[in-house]
């Protein structure tokens, strides 16, 4: 059976549905996947699927090949990708498997997989590519699945958790996610008032493609907050693991200005708590917690891997810019859109002034949106390795956890490999523009003596 090996990427399988995900394939990737998993020790885990038109097939289709390795497989059907991560401690379940696209276009679709507290990701994906190349299987009597309905318990352990000081005035947008179906009813039986969008599922997604870390994807939440005259505006992506909001004036509120919000709320509770964000992340993110009290620490992009960190560090809280949130304070520590949401509006419910107040005491600062230019795989990581080496030439401070950041006395830059495509992602930050375009003309000219252009990017 010749699955595509370019569906196996560092954090998921993920392809186009009518040529990648085929009903064969699929049964192959679930013998993989369930072999990999019994050889772990696993025994039982649940399956769950977004709202895509394709996601229930593929979702019947791997669990063929789950439990013909002789895995026991509890279906809690169409949810939120946190709902099914929390399906299992709520049933005590080894982990659990999601078929989500998460924000890509309507005909990809993909297989996300939680072990315990981590992600199942980097090479544990490529060794079940190799159990599929092989056809190294385990081998048992199919056990018969069984069903449980997962989204009351996960509506009220929420409404439980949560607690608003009062009746804040919530635009929300699902994007047509599958977010929607739980994400407005948690909030209103917390007290919000809730003005939603889209929380029809739809996996055409005829509204607005569901990223809600891109602005021009919030545009209708914009309109929303300004008309009704709203105190906060959260959206999500197609399975609701990642969280975007605006404030009262429709402002964006970026991952890093999100998980400076979070962290201090956390420290004012936990003083000295550590707290991490990825590489991509504001300075002043950073000096914030230690201004608070608090213990940063700066680590690589990437949800399984930042999810990973939180548990080695025993951190309270981890974030990145790509609006994955992750709280272990009174939480499970995995990336839940909803929740991160629900915690936003209880620091708005208990201010007393608004979120833009909120933020006005961090500096000015300066900086460019992620920036995504096309480089091929076989390139990119030298890439990056000849930009490190050609600023420590220069005497710059660097930082090459992930990729190289560079130091500046205004500012600093960016320069990574990204793990999921041929692509090579910038960012940069400063004091001022003045600051921005000197820095980003310095990257520019490293690239290009390396035979690479970058074009200007507009900061915001």
């Amino acid at each position: 059976m010749a699955v595509n090996p370019l569906i196996f990427r560092e954090y998921d399988i993920r392809g186009l549905v009518e040529t990648d995900l085929t009903t064969p394939d699929v049964r192959e990737i679930g013998k993989g996947l369930g072999t990999f998993l019994k050889r772990q020790g696993a025994k039982r885990f649940t399956v769950g699927r977004d709202g895509r038109l394709s996601s229930e097939r593929i979702a019947n289709d791997l669990k063929e090949g789950l439990v013909s390795t002789g895995l026991e497989i509890t279906d809690v059907g169409q949810c939120p990708t946190p709902v099914l991560y929390f399906s299992a401690p709520h049933l005590s379940m080894d982990g659990g498997v999601m078929i989500t696209g998460s924000h890509n276009p309507p005909e990809f679709n993909g297989i996300k997989t939680a072990l315990g507290k981590t992600a199942v990701y980097g090479q544990q994906i490529q060794e079940i590519r190799s159990l599929i190349e092989r056809n190294d299987y385990e081998k048992a009597s199919p056990l018969p699945v069984k069903s449980y309905a997962i989204l009351d318990p996960y509506v009220e352990f929420l409404s439980k958790n949560l607690k608003f000081d009062r009746a804040v005035r919530v635009g929300m947008d699902s994007g047509n996610g599958v977010g929607g179906s739980v994400a407005p009813k948690i909030f209103r039986a917390l007290g919000a008032t809730v003005f939603d969008l889209y929380s029809e599922v739809d996996g055409r997604f005829p509204n607005h493609h569901p990223d809600p870390t891109v602005e021009k994807n919030l545009t209708a939440l914009k309109k929303l907050v300004a008309e009704k005259n709203l105190e906060v505006g959260v959206g999500f992506d197609g399975d609701a693991d990642r969280l975007g909001a605006i404030d009262q004036n429709g402002k964006v509120i970026w991952g890093d200005q999100l998980m400076t919000l979070f962290a201090r709320d956390i420290v004012r509770e936990h003083p000295g708590a550590t707290v991490i964000a990825d590489v991509k992340s504001s300075d002043h993110f950073f000096a914030d917690v230690k201004k608070h009290g608090g213990n940063p620490i700066m680590w690589k992009t990437g949800h399984a891997l930042i999810k990973n960190k939180l548990w080695t560090e025993k951190a309270l809280l981890a974030g990145e810019m790509s609006g994955h949130f992750f709280f272990a304070d009174r939480y499970f520590g995995f990336d839940d859109g909803i929740y991160a949401a629900g915690r936003l509006v209880e620091i708005v419910s208990r201010l007393g002034h608004t979120l833009s107040e909120e933020l006005s005491d961090l500096p000015k600062a300066f900086n460019t949106p992620e920036i995504r230019v096309d480089c091929p795989d076989d390139v990119k990581f030298g890439l990056v390795d000849k930009v490190k080496a050609e600023f420590k030439k220069k005497g710059y401070e660097t930082v090459d956890i992930d990729g190289v950041r560079v130091r500046f006395k205004d500012g600093w830059g960016l320069a990574r490999a990204s793990n999921t495509q041929p692509t090579l992602v910038l960012r940069f930050e400063a004091n001022s523009p003045e600051g921005l375009s000197r820095i980003e003309d310095e990257f520019k000219d490293v690239l290009g003596n390396e035979g690479f252009t970058l074009k200007t990017a507009a900061g915001h």
